[in-house]
């Protein structure tokens, strides 16, 4: 995100081999605007951007996540920022694709305690977070993997890095809804806060949306994409 964010939809529209792909990406056919959430308990993602060329798109997106600090304190922290998204190269193989993404942020962060007392790293901040993304799909098939360092001011830190991979139930046309099931393993580190999930998920895909509904430890998870 970026979840989830960061973050995520070339592939998904363009298809493969004229039928739906296994993965929503960060970016949709050129002249087209996409609008992407991740909502859980404990964090949420919302952004969209316009596909200004076949590789670039411009956008901007907010966030929410908590975390606990020294002192007991839980902080929750909410960013706002500007994205650009780059696909850095793609492989068109015989019956499989495979892409390789560049997804920029930067902006303003705010943070405050929650409960537990007082704990640093409260106020507003500048920050900066640089996403790679990689991934590769069939028709059937389905494997991706993300890495999202974030950095600011005042010692602000989020990182997260994720696999997932999945599987379709069966074949579709181009303009039917495609069920997946997906399982995604996450590890998040903040300042002072380690934490990892893994979440099994039920993905539905067709060429102008994108779903996901799924459950870990931490509560329900839904995502979603739409382009148009």
């Amino acid at each position: 995100m970026l979840s989830r964010t960061g973050a995520a939809v070339a592939a998904c529209l363009a298809g493969l081999a004229g039928l739906p792909a296994a993965q929503a990406l960060p970016m949709g056919s050129v002249d087209s605007w996409m609008v992407m959430g991740d909502l859980a308990r404990e964090s949420r993602d919302l952004f969209a951007n316009y596909a200004l060329t076949p590789r670039d798109a411009l956008g901007a997106g907010a966030a929410r996540w908590s975390e606990r600090v020294p002192g007991g304190a839980e902080l929750k922290r909410e960013t706002a920022a500007l994205t650009y998204t780059r696909l850095l190269t793609r492989w068109n193989l015989p019956h499989a694709q495979a892409n390789l993404w560049l997804v920029a942020q930067a902006g303003q962060a705010r943070a405050e305690a929650l409960a537990g007392g007082q704990g640093g790293g409260q106020g507003e901040h500048a920050f900066g977070a640089l996403a790679l993304l990689a991934d590769y799909e069939t028709t059937r098939l389905y494997t991706g993997a993300g890495w999202r360092p974030l950095r600011g001011s005042e010692g602000l830190r989020w990182d997260q890095s994720w696999l997932r991979g999945g599987f379709s139930f069966y074949e579709a046309e181009y303009d039917e809804v495609q069920p997946w099931f997906v399982l995604e393993a996450k590890r998040e580190r903040g300042g002072f806060e380690r934490k990892s999930l893994v979440t099994p998920m039920l993905r539905l895909i067709h060429r102008r949306f994108f779903v996901e509904l799924g459950g870990n430890r931490e509560g329900a998870v839904f995502n979603f994409m739409f382009n148009y």
